[in-house]
């Protein structure tokens, strides 16, 4: 919706007009971490074969698995 080619109304106006910031219209996002991909999709095979695991148990499955993670990092 924005133009940024337009002589009439300056970046500024445009992004005013819309309610969003100027950094908001310049920023890419990242996307997800290759490691992490890896982790959530291990995490939900195992929750499929184990659905009563929590966040600990899944955290030692992993470290078995030889993933260096922790609890908060599962949660």
């Amino acid at each position: 919706m924005i133009n940024p080619a337009n002589k009439n109304l300056s970046l500024v106006r445009q992004c005013r007009l819309l309610s969003i910031s100027r950094s908001g219209w310049y920023y890419e996002s990242k996307g997800e971490n290759p490691l992490n991909l890896t982790l959530m999709r291990l995490i939900d095979e195992q929750f499929l074969k184990t659905p009563y695991y929590g966040s600990r148990q899944m955290a030692r499955h992993l470290i078995r698995s030889g993933y260096r993670v922790g609890r908060k990092h599962v949660q």
